[in-house]
């Protein structure tokens, strides 16, 4: 005796408990549609004529008498990196040289990204733009900004009366 074996089919209708399956399945075509044309997440390295545009991690810190910027560049130098400050705008740009590549009769293989990159960070008007400097170590280059003296005020106690 042969057992028939049926499929469900691909238009019934979803019972209450497949509610939440259905609605992930939408936001997951949701966001397809979205991404098309962004750069691919988590990399956010985007290719392009035979060079890569690399968007390096960037940390920013404040405190009360400046603002830090850190930016990991693993394997660039410092020769290829240039920091500019124009109203209010921090714009570090820099290069990667070619990593390493290997070619042989039957294939070919280049393991590290290079290319260009660039960041640009809008820094408060409360940044004294005479005073930024830069320092590259270890593959990270750090920004600091100074605050501007009258931005940095000492806290104020205000007397509470009575009513």
């Amino acid at each position: 005796m042969a057992t028939e074996v049926t499929k469900p089919s691909q238009t019934a209708v979803s019972r209450p408990g497949d509610v939440f399956s259905a609605m992930r399945d939408e936001m997951d075509r949701m966001f397809e549609r979205f991404e098309r044309g962004w750069p691919r997440l988590p990399s956010l390295i985007s290719r392009g004529l035979g060079r890569e545009t690399m968007l390096p991690d960037v940390d920013v810190h404040e405190n009360g008498k400046q603002i830090t910027v850190e930016v990991d560049l693993p394997g660039v130098e410092e020769k290829d990196v240039s920091v500019t400050m124009a109203n209010g705008m921090l714009t570090i740009k820099g290069e990667k040289k070619s990593g390493h590549e290997e070619k042989q009769e039957s294939y070919y293989m280049a393991e590290r990204s290079y290319g260009s990159f660039e960041r640009s960070l809008r820094l408060p008007d409360t940044i004294d733009e005479n005073k930024v400097e830069a320092r590259f170590e270890k593959g990270v280059l750090k920004i600091t900004a100074q605050k501007k003296p009258e931005a940095v005020k000492a806290e104020k106690r205000i007397e509470i009366r009575k009513a």
